[in-house]
Protein backbone atom coordinates (compact mmCIF):
# COMPACT_ATOMS: atom_id res chain seq x y z
CA UNK A 1 0.00 0.00 0.00
CA UNK A 2 1.31 3.42 -1.01
CA UNK A 3 -0.24 6.72 -2.11
CA UNK A 4 -3.58 5.35 -0.86
CA UNK A 5 -3.35 2.58 -3.42
CA UNK A 6 -2.38 -1.10 -3.70
CA UNK A 7 0.65 -1.57 -5.93
CA UNK A 8 1.61 -5.00 -7.24
CA UNK A 9 4.31 -6.28 -9.56
CA UNK A 10 4.52 -9.58 -11.42
CA UNK A 11 7.92 -10.32 -12.94
CA UNK A 12 9.65 -13.16 -14.76
CA UNK A 13 13.35 -13.94 -14.84
CA UNK A 14 16.00 -16.56 -14.23
CA UNK A 15 17.18 -15.70 -10.70
CA UNK A 16 14.27 -15.76 -8.27
CA UNK A 17 16.19 -14.18 -5.37
CA UNK A 18 17.56 -11.39 -7.55
CA UNK A 19 14.10 -10.66 -8.96
CA UNK A 20 12.65 -10.54 -5.43
CA UNK A 21 15.26 -7.95 -4.40
CA UNK A 22 14.53 -5.90 -7.50
CA UNK A 23 10.78 -5.96 -6.84
CA UNK A 24 11.42 -4.74 -3.30
CA UNK A 25 13.55 -1.91 -4.66
CA UNK A 26 10.81 -1.01 -7.17
CA UNK A 27 8.18 -0.78 -4.46
CA UNK A 28 10.57 1.26 -2.30
CA UNK A 29 10.75 3.68 -5.22
CA UNK A 30 6.95 4.01 -5.12
CA UNK A 31 7.17 4.88 -1.41
CA UNK A 32 9.82 7.49 -2.20
CA UNK A 33 7.49 9.19 -4.68
CA UNK A 34 4.76 9.15 -2.03
CA UNK A 35 7.05 10.90 0.46
CA UNK A 36 7.86 13.51 -2.18
CA UNK A 37 4.46 14.16 -3.77
CA UNK A 38 1.69 13.24 -1.32
CA UNK A 39 -0.62 16.06 -0.29
CA UNK A 40 -1.93 13.89 2.56
CA UNK A 41 1.47 13.64 4.27
CA UNK A 42 2.29 16.81 6.21
CA UNK A 43 6.03 16.07 5.90
CA UNK A 44 6.08 15.73 2.08
CA UNK A 45 7.81 18.22 -0.21
CA UNK A 46 4.46 18.95 -1.85
CA UNK A 47 2.85 19.82 1.50
CA UNK A 48 5.71 22.23 2.20
CA UNK A 49 4.98 23.96 -1.10
CA UNK A 50 1.29 24.21 -0.27
CA UNK A 51 2.06 25.72 3.15
CA UNK A 52 4.67 28.26 2.08
CA UNK A 53 4.46 29.15 -1.62
CA UNK A 54 1.84 31.88 -1.20
CA UNK A 55 4.18 33.76 1.15
CA UNK A 56 7.46 33.42 -0.74
CA UNK A 57 9.09 31.40 -3.51
CA UNK A 58 9.89 27.86 -2.34
CA UNK A 59 13.04 26.13 -3.54
CA UNK A 60 12.24 22.53 -4.36
CA UNK A 61 13.89 19.27 -5.35
CA UNK A 62 14.76 19.19 -9.07
CA UNK A 63 12.71 16.05 -9.68
CA UNK A 64 9.59 17.59 -8.14
CA UNK A 65 10.15 20.91 -9.90
CA UNK A 66 10.40 19.20 -13.29
CA UNK A 67 7.35 17.06 -12.57
CA UNK A 68 5.23 20.08 -11.60
CA UNK A 69 6.47 21.88 -14.73
CA UNK A 70 5.38 18.89 -16.85
CA UNK A 71 1.97 18.84 -15.14
CA UNK A 72 1.49 22.53 -15.87
CA UNK A 73 2.32 21.91 -19.54
CA UNK A 74 -0.52 19.39 -19.67
CA UNK A 75 -2.73 22.05 -18.09
CA UNK A 76 -1.76 24.67 -20.66
CA UNK A 77 -2.18 22.24 -23.58
CA UNK A 78 -5.65 21.23 -22.37
CA UNK A 79 -6.76 24.79 -21.52
CA UNK A 80 -7.15 23.74 -17.89
CA UNK A 81 -9.08 20.50 -18.38
CA UNK A 82 -6.25 18.88 -16.43
CA UNK A 83 -5.23 21.06 -13.50
CA UNK A 84 -3.12 20.21 -10.45
CA UNK A 85 -4.60 23.16 -8.49
CA UNK A 86 -7.93 21.36 -7.92
CA UNK A 87 -7.11 20.81 -4.23
CA UNK A 88 -9.50 23.53 -2.96
CA UNK A 89 -12.31 22.16 -5.15
CA UNK A 90 -11.75 18.61 -3.89
CA UNK A 91 -12.00 19.91 -0.33
CA UNK A 92 -15.10 21.99 -1.06
CA UNK A 93 -16.85 18.91 -2.48
CA UNK A 94 -15.77 16.77 0.48
CA UNK A 95 -13.48 14.41 -1.47
CA UNK A 96 -10.39 15.19 0.62
CA UNK A 97 -10.48 12.63 3.45
CA UNK A 98 -14.26 12.49 3.17
CA UNK A 99 -17.21 10.86 1.44
CA UNK A 100 -18.45 13.89 -0.43
CA UNK A 101 -20.82 16.82 0.06
CA UNK A 102 -22.48 19.54 -2.01
CA UNK A 103 -20.84 22.89 -1.21
CA UNK A 104 -22.76 26.11 -0.83
CA UNK A 105 -22.57 28.64 -3.62
CA UNK A 106 -20.27 30.82 -1.53
CA UNK A 107 -17.93 27.92 -0.74
CA UNK A 108 -17.73 27.03 -4.41
CA UNK A 109 -17.02 30.62 -5.36
CA UNK A 110 -14.14 30.83 -2.88
CA UNK A 111 -12.67 27.53 -4.10
CA UNK A 112 -12.86 28.59 -7.74
CA UNK A 113 -11.05 31.83 -6.96
CA UNK A 114 -7.96 29.87 -5.92
CA UNK A 115 -8.17 27.18 -8.62
CA UNK A 116 -6.30 27.54 -11.89
CA UNK A 117 -2.85 26.54 -13.10
CA UNK A 118 -1.96 30.17 -13.88
CA UNK A 119 -1.77 30.81 -10.13
CA UNK A 120 1.43 28.75 -10.06
CA UNK A 121 4.62 30.64 -10.93
CA UNK A 122 7.78 28.69 -11.74
CA UNK A 123 11.33 30.02 -11.80
CA UNK A 124 13.49 27.47 -13.59
CA UNK A 125 16.76 29.32 -12.94
CA UNK A 126 16.26 29.40 -9.17
CA UNK A 127 14.26 26.16 -9.10
CA UNK A 128 11.46 27.81 -7.11
CA UNK A 129 7.67 27.64 -7.04
CA UNK A 130 5.34 30.30 -5.74
CA UNK A 131 1.60 30.99 -5.74
CA UNK A 132 0.24 34.39 -6.70
CA UNK A 133 -2.50 34.31 -4.05
CA UNK A 134 -3.35 32.74 -0.71
CA UNK A 135 -5.35 29.52 -0.71
CA UNK A 136 -3.85 27.91 -3.83
CA UNK A 137 -2.96 24.24 -3.35
CA UNK A 138 -1.38 21.60 -5.55
CA UNK A 139 -2.92 18.13 -5.75
CA UNK A 140 -0.89 15.66 -7.82
CA UNK A 141 -3.29 12.76 -7.21
CA UNK A 142 -4.41 12.75 -10.85
CA UNK A 143 -0.92 12.05 -12.20
CA UNK A 144 1.47 10.97 -9.42
CA UNK A 145 0.41 7.29 -9.45
CA UNK A 146 1.34 7.05 -13.11
CA UNK A 147 4.71 8.61 -12.38
CA UNK A 148 5.29 6.16 -9.51
CA UNK A 149 4.55 3.28 -11.90
CA UNK A 150 7.04 4.71 -14.40
CA UNK A 151 9.71 5.04 -11.72
CA UNK A 152 9.14 1.45 -10.60
CA UNK A 153 9.51 0.31 -14.22
CA UNK A 154 12.79 2.21 -14.49
CA UNK A 155 14.16 0.34 -11.47
CA UNK A 156 13.18 -2.95 -13.10
CA UNK A 157 14.84 -1.99 -16.39
CA UNK A 158 17.99 -0.80 -14.62
CA UNK A 159 18.31 -4.13 -12.84
CA UNK A 160 17.89 -6.09 -16.05
CA UNK A 161 14.29 -7.26 -15.63
CA UNK A 162 12.73 -7.48 -19.09
CA UNK A 163 9.33 -9.00 -18.28
CA UNK A 164 7.04 -7.41 -15.66
CA UNK A 165 3.56 -6.01 -15.09
CA UNK A 166 3.37 -3.06 -12.69
CA UNK A 167 -0.14 -2.34 -11.41
CA UNK A 168 -1.35 0.65 -9.35
CA UNK A 169 -4.89 -0.06 -8.12
CA UNK A 170 -5.90 -1.30 -11.55
CA UNK A 171 -6.09 2.34 -12.64
CA UNK A 172 -2.56 2.59 -14.05
CA UNK A 173 -0.78 -0.51 -15.37
CA UNK A 174 2.48 -0.82 -17.31
CA UNK A 175 3.45 -3.92 -19.26
CA UNK A 176 7.22 -4.27 -19.54
CA UNK A 177 8.17 -6.70 -22.28
CA UNK A 178 5.94 -9.77 -22.28
CA UNK A 179 5.39 -12.89 -20.15
CA UNK A 180 6.47 -16.42 -21.13
CA UNK A 181 4.49 -17.97 -23.99
CA UNK A 182 2.88 -14.61 -24.83
CA UNK A 183 3.66 -11.66 -27.07
CA UNK A 184 2.18 -9.09 -24.66
CA UNK A 185 0.60 -8.80 -21.21
CA UNK A 186 -3.20 -9.45 -21.35
CA UNK A 187 -5.16 -6.96 -19.25
CA UNK A 188 -8.93 -6.90 -18.70
CA UNK A 189 -10.66 -3.53 -18.22
CA UNK A 190 -13.53 -3.53 -15.74
CA UNK A 191 -17.03 -2.64 -16.87
CA UNK A 192 -17.82 0.93 -15.70
CA UNK A 193 -21.29 -0.10 -14.50
CA UNK A 194 -20.72 -3.63 -13.18
CA UNK A 195 -17.47 -4.53 -11.44
CA UNK A 196 -18.20 -8.23 -11.99
CA UNK A 197 -17.94 -7.87 -15.76
CA UNK A 198 -15.21 -7.00 -18.23
CA UNK A 199 -15.79 -4.24 -20.76
CA UNK A 200 -12.91 -5.16 -23.07
CA UNK A 201 -9.41 -6.61 -23.09
CA UNK A 202 -6.14 -5.04 -24.17
CA UNK A 203 -2.57 -6.28 -24.55
CA UNK A 204 0.35 -4.30 -23.17
CA UNK A 205 3.92 -4.48 -24.39
CA UNK A 206 6.19 -1.64 -23.27
CA UNK A 207 3.11 0.51 -22.88
CA UNK A 208 0.81 1.75 -20.13
CA UNK A 209 -2.95 1.80 -19.70
CA UNK A 210 -4.65 4.36 -17.49
CA UNK A 211 -8.30 4.13 -16.52
CA UNK A 212 -10.28 6.95 -14.96
CA UNK A 213 -13.81 6.20 -13.82
CA UNK A 214 -16.65 8.06 -12.15
CA UNK A 215 -17.49 4.97 -10.08
CA UNK A 216 -14.14 5.02 -8.26
CA UNK A 217 -15.30 7.61 -5.74
CA UNK A 218 -18.69 9.31 -5.71
CA UNK A 219 -21.68 10.26 -3.58
CA UNK A 220 -25.36 10.81 -4.29
CA UNK A 221 -27.64 13.65 -3.18
CA UNK A 222 -31.28 14.05 -4.18
CA UNK A 223 -30.95 11.43 -6.91
CA UNK A 224 -27.86 13.04 -8.46
CA UNK A 225 -24.51 11.24 -8.56
CA UNK A 226 -21.41 13.38 -8.06
CA UNK A 227 -18.07 11.85 -8.99
CA UNK A 228 -14.64 12.85 -7.70
CA UNK A 229 -13.45 13.79 -11.19
CA UNK A 230 -13.61 17.55 -11.25
CA UNK A 231 -13.97 19.99 -14.12
CA UNK A 232 -11.56 22.71 -12.97
CA UNK A 233 -13.12 25.24 -15.32
CA UNK A 234 -16.63 24.95 -13.86
CA UNK A 235 -15.67 23.89 -10.33
CA UNK A 236 -18.11 20.98 -10.51
CA UNK A 237 -17.84 17.20 -10.93
CA UNK A 238 -18.02 15.93 -14.49
CA UNK A 239 -21.34 14.43 -15.60
CA UNK A 240 -22.13 12.25 -18.60
CA UNK A 241 -18.91 10.21 -18.72
CA UNK A 242 -18.53 6.80 -17.08
CA UNK A 243 -14.87 6.11 -17.73
CA UNK A 244 -11.92 6.86 -19.95
CA UNK A 245 -9.29 4.32 -21.00
CA UNK A 246 -5.98 5.59 -22.35
CA UNK A 247 -3.11 3.59 -23.85
CA UNK A 248 0.08 5.65 -23.70
CA UNK A 249 3.86 5.30 -23.78
CA UNK A 250 4.09 6.06 -20.04
CA UNK A 251 1.88 5.92 -16.98
CA UNK A 252 2.48 9.63 -16.39
CA UNK A 253 1.14 10.56 -19.82
CA UNK A 254 -1.79 8.17 -19.50
CA UNK A 255 -2.85 9.57 -16.12
CA UNK A 256 -2.79 13.16 -17.33
CA UNK A 257 -4.50 12.43 -20.64
CA UNK A 258 -7.34 10.36 -19.16
CA UNK A 259 -8.22 13.37 -16.99
CA UNK A 260 -8.16 15.68 -20.00
CA UNK A 261 -10.43 13.41 -22.03
CA UNK A 262 -12.84 13.00 -19.11
CA UNK A 263 -13.36 16.75 -18.89
CA UNK A 264 -12.99 17.94 -22.49
CA UNK A 265 -15.71 17.82 -25.13
CA UNK A 266 -15.44 15.71 -28.29
CA UNK A 267 -13.78 18.37 -30.47
CA UNK A 268 -11.23 19.28 -27.79
CA UNK A 269 -10.43 15.60 -27.23
CA UNK A 270 -9.57 15.12 -30.88
CA UNK A 271 -7.44 18.24 -30.98
CA UNK A 272 -5.59 17.21 -27.83
CA UNK A 273 -4.91 13.67 -29.03
CA UNK A 274 -3.45 15.00 -32.27
CA UNK A 275 -0.74 16.61 -30.15
CA UNK A 276 0.10 13.26 -28.54
CA UNK A 277 0.96 10.66 -31.18
CA UNK A 278 1.15 7.10 -29.91
CA UNK A 279 -1.82 7.58 -27.58
CA UNK A 280 -5.04 5.60 -28.07
CA UNK A 281 -8.19 6.26 -26.08
CA UNK A 282 -11.75 5.16 -25.48
CA UNK A 283 -14.41 7.30 -23.79
CA UNK A 284 -17.37 5.39 -22.32
CA UNK A 285 -20.72 7.10 -21.71
CA UNK A 286 -24.18 5.96 -20.56
CA UNK A 287 -26.54 4.66 -23.26
CA UNK A 288 -29.89 2.84 -23.02
CA UNK A 289 -29.29 1.53 -19.52
CA UNK A 290 -25.75 0.45 -20.39
CA UNK A 291 -22.84 2.21 -22.00
CA UNK A 292 -21.24 2.86 -25.35
CA UNK A 293 -18.17 4.51 -26.87
CA UNK A 294 -18.51 8.16 -27.82
CA UNK A 295 -15.01 8.34 -29.25
CA UNK A 296 -12.27 5.81 -29.82
CA UNK A 297 -8.85 6.45 -31.32
CA UNK A 298 -7.51 4.59 -34.34
CA UNK A 299 -6.49 1.39 -32.57
CA UNK A 300 -9.83 0.47 -31.10
CA UNK A 301 -9.67 -1.76 -27.98
CA UNK A 302 -11.27 -5.18 -28.50
CA UNK A 303 -14.75 -5.29 -26.95
CA UNK A 304 -15.76 -8.52 -25.18
CA UNK A 305 -19.46 -7.82 -25.36
CA UNK A 306 -21.92 -5.13 -26.36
Amino acid sequence: MSMGCLYSIVAHGGDRDAIARTLEASLDEVDRIDRLMSHYRVDSELSRINRDAARAPVTVDRELFDFIALSLRYSAESDGAFDITVGPLMKAWGFFRGGGRVPSGQELKRARQVTGFRHVILNARNQTIRFNRDGVELDLGGIAKGYAVDRAVEVLRREGVGSALVNACGSTIYGLGYPPDETAWPVDIQDPLDERRISFSIRLRDRAVSVSGSAEKFFERDGVRYSHIMNPRTGRPVHGVLSVVVLAPTGTAGDAIDNVLFVAGVDRRRAFLRRHPGVDAAVLVPANGGWTHTEVSADRPRRKYE
